[in-house]
């Protein structure tokens, strides 16, 4: 019987559950997606009765399996998400989708309150993105659904609320509540003041390397307390590397992240979606973000339908050097006014490519120009961090990588061979706690480019 710990490591797309060993090899990974549903609102949401049931009914399976003993659970989960509780404990509102639209007359009188956006975004260190800052999800519920809001007991982030599922606690942890929600001040490093103005209860963060027990009846194992998953992604790199780096976490956003910038955020940052984000170590992680992997998503559709290509064909191709040097000399561009807010630009005639490999390789120099730009923001002024590591699925886009590493000479680039490095780091900051002993040393798995 192998001691694990079980990860459940949930994104946007995919939920994922992955078992850890002694020695935090995975020896189990599944993959689940789940059709989204609709809000009260029409708005798409995930389906968190399907996300409870698949957590309940895996770690059963995994009580059943005589092969494994599960001595720890933790949870990573996808940021800028609440759940609201009422006062028996169960869900007063869906999951709202981060995307869902947040009235801007609303937010005009909030930030005129709050020493204006420009003061409030650089306090909370979360420029205004709307749903996006979760905190502000609290202020739109209270002024557009009171009869809900009236209802609510608790609140909790998304990874706290999937520990909650098996312990009952209501708890705050830093990364999650550092995560761009507006409820943070960074200079001070305490909740800001507008939660109190406003009769918000919310629970004091705690330390994410805390484990609970599990209220379950036959769920023996202890219960972490989860972790945002971009915070968690930085884990295995902060604990193993001794030099500075910058991490490039790519999935649906594409999260890069410094550790090692410690200037304040400037206005001009915080106007093209710069960020904290906040470490294990409760210090600030400088960081931008590109939504490039829903982008990619949403134009490879379109590429797929135009040339009548399987979803899965960009997944083979190789990259053309030569078609990159064409494509440099041509004036069609997927983006050529910048991204557009639907994230397509019908306005692009794809009859202008020979091929889905050509239109395929100008959506990937076009991608890749984006996110440069965005991880430009977030390096000083002299800056001396050499390494840079690229994990998540972009890491296997041989395109992006060699586009990436032609941009940006200056720095060595490695691809690590971790392919679940949220899951991984919300599996290190309890290891110990959860009586494995000391960390083993972890191979990156760093791949040159």
């Amino acid at each position: 019987m192998t001691e694990v710990i079980a990860i459940f490591d949930i994104g946007k797309t995919n939920k994922k559950c992955l078992l850890f060993d002694k020695n935090l090899k995975p020896v189990y990974s599944f993959e689940q997606s789940f059709p989204e549903i609709k809000d009260e609102d029409g708005f798409s949401c995930d389906d968190i009765d399907k996300i409870r049931s698949w957590i309940i009914e895996t770690l059963r399976d995994f009580k059943n399996d005589p092969s494994v003993l599960v001595k720890a659970v933790n949870f990573s989960t996808y940021g800028a998400t609440l759940m609201h509780l009422d006062l028996h404990g169960r869900e007063a509102t869906p999951l709202y989708n981060y995307l869902k639209p947040m009235p801007e007359s609303m937010m005009a009188s909030f930030y005129d309150a709050h020493g204006g956006v420009d003061e409030f975004s650089r306090k909370t260190a979360s420029p205004a993105l709307g749903f996006l800052n979760s905190g502000l999800q609290l202020l739109w519920l209270r002024n557009q659904k009171p009869e809900v809001y009236a209802r609510i007991r608790d609140t909790l982030h998304f990874p706290q609320y999937c520990s909650y599922l098996l312990t009952g606690e209501i708890v705050s942890e830093y990364t999650s509540i550092g995560c761009h929600t507006a409820m943070w001040d960074f200079d001070h490093m305490s909740y800001h003041p507008w939660i109190a103005e406003v009769g918000i209860q919310l629970p004091g963060p705690i330390a994410n390397n805390t484990l609970f027990g599990s209220n379950i009846p036959g769920f023996s194992f202890l219960v972490g307390c989860g972790i945002h998953d971009s915070s968690a992604s930085l884990v295995p790199y902060l604990l193993q590397s001794n030099d500075p780096f910058i991490i490039l976490s790519t999935g649906t956003w594409c999260i890069n992240m410094n550790p090692f910038n410690a200037e304040p955020l400037t206005q001009d940052q915080l106007k093209q979606d710069c960020l904290c984000y906040m470490s294990i170590n409760q210090k600030p992680v400088k960081s931008s973000r590109f939504f490039m992997g829903h982008i990619h998503d949403v134009n490879l559709d379109r590429l797929n339908h135009h040339f009548h290509m399987d979803d899965k064909a960009y997944k083979t191709m190789r990259l053309d050097q030569g078609m990159i040097q064409y494509l440099k000399n041509t004036k069609t561009r997927f983006f050529c006014n910048g991204v557009p807010s639907e994230y397509v630009d019908e306005s692009v005639d794809l009859s202008a490519f020979s091929s889905f490999t050509e239109a395929y390789h100008r959506l990937m120099l076009d991608l890749t120009e984006q996110c440069v730009k965005s991880i430009r923001l977030i390096l000083p002024e002299n800056d001396d961090s050499r390494q840079m590591f690229v994990t998540g699925g972009f890491g296997k886009n041989e395109i992006f990588t060699g586009l990436l590493a032609e941009n940006m000479p200056e720095k060595s680039i490695s691809v690590s061979a971790i392919d679940n490095g949220s899951a991984l780091g919300a599996a290190m900051v309890i290891f110990r706690n959860a009586g494995f002993g000391e960390l083993p040393a972890i191979d990156l798995g760093l791949k040159g480019i």
